[in-house]
């Protein structure tokens, strides 16, 4: 059973057989135009349609895209394709490894999808870290709006491997809003289960 939270109230739930399925079932249940989603990794995917459905169901007008940042992070960078690139390059006699599937061996890949579609224009930035990692998050988004690098930041925990398989997000405007603090993005993330 996958699900979609948006806001604490379950948005979007499906049984799939696969997280891979259920990203796709919920993609075409929100009715999408984008056909590279479908050339996509699966950690692009779900950064993609995480970050879609933020962006999509907040209440701003959609030029604030131009000065939105974007703070993605993970544990894996984008180990599970990297895994499958290289199977696919052991397995050279029987085939050769898709070109499509390297591209998609960078974990920026996704969170780049999601600039060009929101045409969003300033700081964006992929870190791997061991754990989620709230701390982070709020000091490094609260000081690039602060120095007013932009007016916006949609941070991410994006993470697929193996059987982790999530995404977390929220979008932080102003200087850093009071209510952006590290207890309270640890608390939201706690909750998305």
């Amino acid at each position: 059973m996958g699900k979609v939270i948006l806001n604490g109230s379950v948005y979007f739930e499906a049984d799939s057989e696969t997280f891979e399925d259920f990203l796709k079932v919920f993609y075409k249940q929100e009715n999408l135009k984008y056909p590279k989603f479908f050339k996509m990794d699966t950690l692009s995917k779900l950064a993609f349609l995480g970050s879609e459905m933020l962006l999509k169901n907040n209440a701003r007008a959609p030029e604030a895209n131009q000065h939105s940042a974007l703070l993605f992070s993970n544990r894996s960078s984008s180990l599970e394709t990297d895994r499958k690139h290289q199977k696919s390059i052991a397995e050279g006699a029987k085939r050769f490894p898709s070109p499509a599937l390297f591209v998609y061996t960078l974990p920026n890949i996704g969170m780049g999808e999601v600039a060009i579609r929101h045409k969003m224009q300033t700081e964006n930035a992929f870190f791997v870290f061991p754990e989620f990692n709230a701390v982070f998050l709020h000091e490094y988004s609260t000081a690039i709006l602060k120095n007013k690098k932009c007016k916006e930041v949609l941070c991410s925990w994006v993470e697929v491997d193996k059987d982790k398989r999530h995404g977390f997000f929220y979008l932080v405007a102003g200087d850093g809003d009071m209510l952006h603090s590290t207890n309270i993005i640890n608390e939201l993330y706690t909750q998305r289960t």
